[in-house]
């Protein structure tokens, strides 16, 4: 028979994990192209490149073996997922840099893979936004997609008054924090082209990309359903309490679910393995927290997507977290042999 015993499942190893994850966020990017342009293709490239320069030169620095974790794609994840949540015109030197702190500051100081207490994409991503707010700030318009333009502000000098609009996110927490504006939500959405029929324009159908290879990564077993769950069911939950209670002054569910980086982060930043929580009450838990600082920053902060500040602050929490939430050793009551709780 082919279901007989026993049932051993043969683990996976960490290339083959990072190859999936790299595989599942494929369809985002690809929407991603058809919205805003090659650029991000560009931006993957340089961040590609740039990581697996600076991971052989700290691997070299530390006399550990190259080919064993040069090409584990751990690198290559978390150079994607800066290039993704870097603006896709942003200048090359600026996502060089953002690379450079993650896999030099972020991972390999800790001690390499697996050793590094916060995620490393995020790590580079709040440097960067509190380095360079202005650039951190310059997405092209949904729709641009003049591969000239495009290449011209990443390599060469920036004129990009006429290409450039704020994010969904950005536009809707200026235009209502502006005392003299008296903006409602509906008002805002109405009459701001950088919103589409549910959340960001062009952002929705880059979020459905990204649900649906994250969706892929939980039914491979790659990551469990945990994470993305709370994640998303909390972050709409609170927009959702906010929106019945104020309608003019909280967006709905929906914007915060398909806008900016509620997607990426739910099914690829949130699961990270090493930074997150490892207990299945403690995934809960910090997935939660997670979303609902990341709604806290986005409606009352000063940053218009609070994913990345919200993953270092729960990363700091994640071994209380577990510690508290590890399951009963079997045979004894407490959750440990000493009898610890």
């Amino acid at each position: 028979m082919l279901n007989n015993s026993p049932f051993v499942r043969k683990p996976a190893s960490v290339q083959m994990v990072m190859l999936k994850v790299l595989a599942a966020l494929l369809p985002g990017i690809a929407v991603y192209v058809w919205v805003f342009g090659i650029a991000v293709l560009v931006q993957i490239a340089i961040a590609s490149i740039t990581a697996l320069v600076a991971e052989a030169t700290m691997l070299s620095i530390r006399k550990k073996p190259l080919r064993m974790f040069l090409f584990d794609g751990s690198a290559l994840v978390t150079a994607w997922l800066i290039a993704l949540t870097l603006p896709s015109i942003a200048p090359w030197w600026l996502t060089v840099l953002g690379v450079l702190i993650a896999i030099v500051i972020a991972k390999h100081l800790y001690g390499g893979l697996g050793q590094n207490p916060f995620n490393p994409a995020m790590v580079a991503f709040c440097a960067l936004i509190v380095a360079y707010p202005q650039l951190m700030s310059q997405w092209p318009a949904a729709g641009f997609t003049d591969a000239a333009a495009e290449l011209q502000a990443i390599f060469g000098a920036r004129h990009l008054d006429a290409v450039v609009m704020a994010t969904p996110l950005d536009a809707l927490r200026t235009a209502l924090h502006t005392p003299e504006a008296h903006a409602t939500v509906s008002g805002v959405f109405g009459s701001n082209a950088a919103f589409g029929n549910i959340g960001g324009k062009g952002w929705e159908w880059i979020a459905l990309g990204y649900l649906i290879g994250g969706l892929w990564l939980v039914q491979q077993r790659v990551v469990t359903w945990h994470v993305p769950a709370a994640f998303l069911g909390t972050l709409g939950l609170a927009a959702l309490l906010a929106n019945l209670v104020s309608p003019d002054h909280y967006a709905g569910p929906l914007f915060h679910l398909l806008t900016g980086g509620a997607m990426l982060g739910a099914f690829f930043i949130a699961t990270d393995p090493v930074s997150g929580s490892t207990t299945a009450r403690g995934k809960l838990i910090f997935a939660a927290g997670l979303a609902f600082l990341t709604w806290i920053i986005r409606v009352f902060g000063a940053y218009p997507d609070g994913i990345a500040f919200a993953t270092l602050l729960m990363n700091i929490c994640v071994p209380l977290i577990d510690m508290y939430t590890q399951p009963p050793v079997f045979g004894y009551k407490g959750r440990d042999a000493g009898g610890r709780p």
